[in-house]
């Protein structure tokens, strides 16, 4: 009898390690553990002394083109020596392996590790070498284009209601709302003075789960899984939703937002129009991944998207995130 089909599996550390020793020349006693299972799944690859970290990406998420376009941005960062988590080859010379998984074929990446650790909360100076690092990466980045998405006001703030009502009721306070928000959003995006916006390719993920801080203070940004071509300040307005949704002491969150502020623009200016809309840019960041949440239902956040959990959202993060910066008015 064969196998029911499945639409997304876990696949075997322990099949895993002896995958990435013969792929990788690695030694007979490398380990593989399972980090996290979400949209791609990210193991632990241990080789004596060094850690590497294997990604699987989930079946129909990234094509081969667009993986090969995240490593030639990976690839150009660390030639100019930021510090990001880099693509490895194997033995062969090659980047992407592909693995039959119950499913169908999932390419997979080896990327180096990032020396640290996720904080949830931390200072000001932190705070600022963040935004150092980011502005760096837009010097680099700024007119670059990347055979990937391009992040125009209808990926942002429309494709989200192709998935939303799946989940929550159109008669409901919360969807109304996000019609409403909708419209203004796409008003404010039309009025944008686009000839003071910096544009190229944009990270659009950096937050605390995705950097590690070290000791020293070094810190190390990966999983740029969702980079693509935007305006830069994209990157700026979603770092600032994670300030405001991790500091909820008003005081504190200025200072931590001043300081990751001045960081970008000891590096780099950001314009008067920029800084303007970054509120608005945030909002349709919130749309955006509530709409990533929907979309990968299957393979990601089934254990508590429902419509609890949008309501919550919804109001928690968005609402307070729009009326906190006055929008609307």
């Amino acid at each position: 009898m064969n196998p029911f089909p499945v639409i997304s599996s876990n696949l075997s550390p322990t099949h895993l390690a002896t995958f990435v020793q013969e792929k990788y020349a690695l030694n007979n006693h490398s380990t593989c553990s399972l980090l996290k299972a979400g949209i791609n799944h990210t193991y632990l690859i241990t080789a004596e002394e060094k850690r590497f970290i294997f990604r699987v990406y989930s079946l129909n998420w990234r094509t081969e083109s667009e993986v090969l376009e995240e490593i030639r941005l990976l690839n150009l960062l660390k030639d100019h020596n930021v510090s990001i988590s880099y693509p490895i080859t194997d033995k062969t010379d090659n980047y992407i392996q592909t693995i039959k998984a119950p499913e169908g074929e999932r390419l997979a990446v080896m990327f180096s590790f990032a020396e640290g650790e996720k904080l949830l909360n931390f200072d000001e100076k932190n705070h600022f070498q963040i935004g150092v690092l980011m502005a760096k990466i837009h010097q680099i980045t700024e007119n670059l284009h990347l055979e990937r998405i391009t992040y125009t006001p209808k990926v942002l703030v429309d494709d989200v209601f192709d998935y939303l009502p799946r989940f929550l009721l159109n008669d409901t306070e919360e969807m109304t709302f996000m019609r409403t928000t909708q419209t203004y959003l796409l008003n404010e995006f039309s009025m944008v003075n686009l000839e003071s916006i910096r544009k190229g390719t944009v990270h659009l993920d950096i937050w605390f789960d995705n950097f590690n801080i070290a000791r020293d203070g070094k810190i190390t940004i990966f999983d740029f899984d969702f980079c693509g071509n935007g305006w830069l300040c994209m990157d700026i307005a979603y770092y600032i939703l994670q300030i405001n949704s991790t500091e909820r002491d008003e005081a504190i969150c200025k200072s931590k937002l001043d300081s990751f502020l001045a960081g970008y623009e000891s590096v780099a200016p950001i314009s008067e129009e920029e800084k303007r809309i970054l509120p608005m840019l945030g909002v349709s960041l919130y749309f955006f991944y509530i709409g990533i949440q929907c979309q990968r239902f299957d393979n990601w956040s089934n254990t508590f998207l429902n419509e609890m959990y949008l309501k919550r959202f919804i109001n928690l993060l968005i609402k307070r995130y729009f009326d906190l910066n006055n929008l609307g008015q």
